[in-house]
Formats: structure tokens, C-alpha cells, sequence
């Protein structure tokens, strides 16, 4: 049986930031990852020699010490770029964060009237109680103006209604947006959303040479970072983690550990320890549910195509919710200039309609909707690829918060174990603040204390930093 004083539960920006900060406290983590590379949801995949970045991770932060950390590993291989999106919408394209006189003037003078005019109503009659998506944009914006931009993307995004989404959501990712910020914005230059950003870094290939560097160090000072290998069961005595399970390379074998940490998905925590969880946590964690994610990669024969970074399709005709232009990243993501690679960005449920869909169907669908959005001819794909990604987004309905604090209590109630990350957390935190509920958790075994449901707990959005 292998032992090791620690053992971290996946390879992804929170695992690998607590190995790094253990190995710098002398300690020796052994970091176990399913998958075949390091990077989880941030990993980069490579096809024939085409870089393709699993939602388009941009390297920003408040936290100057993570910012420290992403130099110190990448040095000359970060570079700083522009940022450019824009939303498609009822055939044309807006610069988003939403420009105020760009998008009245696109939209009309009496649609721009009637937005107007909710945008008031709401002002002057709020939404209250605000619990849900929809009531928060609406108070911001008007109803008219949510219904234009942000109602179709966010039912894509989460396969649900906006009035099942908690506002928890909306406080998190775009905080700080408002109609009101947008026409200071056109008229003064100034931008009192914090939530927004003109320029972010990246790593010149892509974001999983982040999380190699990562490993590289992890296992220079004297950690394990084990791919292929997954965790079957979380063995446990009373308030202890004992033992793990662990499936590698065909053979099935036992983990002794002192210490856990884990970014595995709290749903998936949960059904893994054994004994088994007493059946009110089991049936809170069942309750915690996830979008999955398909990223339809083309390759067409095109030097430029668009200037975006990415481009939001708020859009019920197409099925894409978003499509990244890797080649406006960094330019080492596509080897051959005179071509553009494409990632066409499919939500969906496991099982469903797209998840269930063949590689050739899908790549097909991309190709088809490109066209139809008319940013290129079918006959520019000249290849692509497909990949899957379970558990991407963690989902917040009506109901997640009950069942989020019924598992906390018990995943709590451990004494050699704690939770990070996206998954580990069942918190949409961005690159920075897993990386943080990492470092803190490494700190902890290494004599501080520091409570993890802290950092982001005012639920601000990362670029706000804290």
C-alpha cells in the first residue's frame, strides 16, 4: 500500500496550487488526476498541432500574490492581450460590455425608446424580492433590455428558465453592470463595473502550460502528480479519511493518507465515500447538478476570420453559445498562419441531444451554424475535432444552496479533509480564487487556519477582485 502524507484529489489550477504550496512548506503531496494531462477544466488540448483552450481562460486577478505565482512560473511565456468580444443578436454583432450609443444606434430609435422606457419602470418598481437571475438583470437594465441580451445566452448556458437560476449567479459573474454604467461609460469614458476588464494575460500556448509548469515544480520539490489515476472510494473510520481507492493503469490499488484534499465534484465526493454517507447528504448531493460542455474545434482555411477574442451568440436559432477565435489569444495556438482554428461551444446535460451526438454529426452542426451566422462558408472547415467535458459549470438553481449546506456540514464534519476548487466547492470561482482556497488549504496543514468558504464568499466576481 502507497502512503503519503497528503493526497490531493485532481490536477486542476486549485489541486496543483495546494502541491506547490506544500512542497514549499517541505512537505511531499502525491496529487492523483483521472485524466491524461494536468490542468482539469483550464487543461489545453493539442491536435495535430492546433492548441485548443476547453472556454477561454483569461489570466486576471486582484490577488497580487496569485498574480506573483502566474509570473513565477511562466516569466516571458505570459503576454498581455486586448480584449474584444461582442454579442450576436437578431443578425448583428454588439460590442459587449454593451457600448450605450453603439447599441441604441444598431437597435433603432424606437426600440431604443421602448428599453428606455423599461429601463425606468424598473427603476422606479424593482423586482422585489431579488432572488433569481432574471429579477437582478431586469432591476439593472429593464426587462426589454434583459430580454435582448441575456435571457437566450443564459438559458443556453444553463438549460433552465432565468427565473430558476438563483441572482447568486449574476452578483458573481457580472457584478457591477448596469444600464447606468454603460451610458457613464459613452458619455464620461468611465466604467464603474469592476466585472469587466480591456486587457487580461495569457500563456503563449495555451492555458494548460500553466498547469505543467505547476506539475514540473510540484514534482522538482519532491511531490508525486499521478495521471491516469482516478479515485474509486474515499475509505473512512468515524471522522477520518483512511485510506483511498485508486484505479491506474488497469490495477486497482489502496492510498493510505494523513491528509485529503479534494477539487472532485462534491456530488461525486459524496458517492464515493464509503461507508456511505447517511441518506439525507446522499440525496443533498444528488440535488447539486452540473452543465456539461462540448467544444466542437474547427480548423478552416482562413488567415482571419474575426477579430474577437470570442463572441457571445444570444441567438435561439443556432444551438452554439459561444465561439472562441484561439489565433486572437496567442498566435502560437495555430501553427500554420495562413489558417484559423475555431472553438464552437456547445452547452449542454450528459446524455442529452448534443452530448449524445457523434463526433462527425457534431462537427457538422459547427460547421452549418458558423455559416449560418455568417462568419465563414461551409467549405472553409477543412478539419476538427470534438471535445467532451463533464461537470464544467456548476448549476445554481432554486434549490442549491439548501443542498450545498447539507453537504458542507458533512463534508465538514472530517477532520483530515477539505474541499477547493470549482468542483470541490460547488462555486463558479474562476482561475484565482480556486488557486487561493488551494494555497489556503496547504496553509492549513501547515499550521495556519483559514476558513475556505471565505474566499469569494461576498460572491463578487474574480475581476473585482477582493
Amino acid at each position: 500500500m502507497d502512503t503519503s502524507p497528503v493526497v490531493i484529489i485532481g490536477a486542476g489550477p486549485s489541486g496543483l496550487t495546494a502541491a506547490n504550496e506544500l512542497v514549499k512548506g517541505g512537505v511531499s503531496p502525491t496529487v492523483l488526476e483521472q485524466g491524461d494531462k494536468v490542468g482539469g477544466l483550464a487543461r489545453t488540448e493539442e491536435y495535430k498541432g492546433y492548441r485548443f483552450d476547453l472556454g477561454g481562460h483569461r489570466f486576471f486577478t486582484k490577488v497580487e500574490e496569485i498574480r506573483k505565482l502566474w509570473e513565477e512560473m511562466l516569466g516571458d511565456d505570459f503576454r498581455t492581450v486586448p480584449r474584444q468580444s461582442r454579442i450576436y443578436h437578431d443578425g448583428q454583432f454588439f460590442d459587449y460590455p454593451l457600448h450605450f450609443f453603439e447599441t441604441m444606434s444598431k437597435l433603432g430609435l424606437a426600440e431604443s425608446a421602448r428599453i428606455l422606457g423599461s429601463y425606468f419602470r424598473a427603476r422606479l418598481r424593482p423586482c422585489s424580492p431579488e432572488d433569481t437571475f432574471e429579477q437582478w438583470v431586469t432591476n439593472r437594465f429593464g426587462r426589454r433590455l434583459y430580454e435582448t441580451f441575456f435571457e437566450a445566452y443564459t438559458e443556453k448556458l444553463w438549460g433552465i428558465p432565468c427565473n430558476q437560476i438563483r441572482a447568486d449567479w449574476a452578483v458573481q459573474r457580472i457584478r457591477g453592470l448596469s444600464l447606468t454604467a454603460a451610458i457613464s461609460n459613452a458619455l464620461f469614458g468611465t466604467d464603474g463595473s469592476k466585472s469587466l476588464i480591456k486587457e487580461f494575460y495569457y500563456p503563449v500556448r495555451g492555458p494548460g502550460m500553466m498547469w505543467e509548469r505547476f506539475a514540473d515544480a510540484v514534482q522538482t520539490g519532491g511531490g508525486r502528480v499521478r495521471l491516469n489515476a482516478e479515485v474509486l472510494r474515499l475509505n473512512r473510520d468515524g471522522g477520518r479519511i483512511r485510506t483511498l481507492t485508486v484505479r491506474s493503469g488497469g490495477e486497482t490499488g489502496e492510498v493510505a493518507a494523513e491528509q485529503v484534499i479534494s477539487s472532485m465534484p462534491l456530488t461525486s465526493l459524496v458517492a464515493r465515500i464509503d461507508p456511505p454517507s447517511p441518506p439525507d447528504v446522499a440525496q443533498a448531493a444528488a440535488a447539486l447538478s452540473h452543465r456539461a460542455f462540448v467544444l466542437v474545434g474547427l480548423i478552416l482555411d482562413r488567415a482571419e476570420l474575426f477579430s474577437d477574442n470570442w463572441i457571445y451568440v444570444n441567438s435561439p436559432e443556432v444551438k452554439v453559445g459561444r465561439i472562441q477565435n484561439f489565433k486572437n489569444w496567442s498566435p502560437a495556438m495555430v501553427p500554420d498562419p495562413s489558417k484559423t482554428a475555431l472553438g464552437m461551444e456547445y452547452f449542454c446535460g450528459e446524455g442529452d441531444e448534443i452530448w449524445s451526438a457523434s463526433d462527425a454529426e457534431l462537427s457538422d452542426l459547427a460547421s452549418r451554424e458558423l455559416a449560418a451566422l455568417g462568419l465563414a462558408e461551409r467549405e472553409d472547415v477543412i478539419d476538427s475535432l470534438v471535445l467532451r467535458q463533464k461537470e464544467a459549470y456548476p448549476v445554481y438553481d432554486i434549490g442549491y444552496r439548501e443542498a450545498l449546506q447539507v453537504v458542507r456540514r458533512f463534508v465538514g464534519s472530517f477532520e483530515n479533509l477539505q474541499t477547493i476548487g470549482r468542483g470541490g466547492m460547488h462555486r463558479y470561482n474562476n482561475q484565482d480564487h480556486s488557486m487561493l482556497t488551494g494555497i489556503l488549504a496547504a496553509r492549513n496543514l501547515l499550521g495556519e487556519s483559514h476558513d475556505l468558504w471565505e474566499v469569494n464568499g461576498d460572491e463578487s466576481y474574480h475581476e473585482a477582485g477582493r
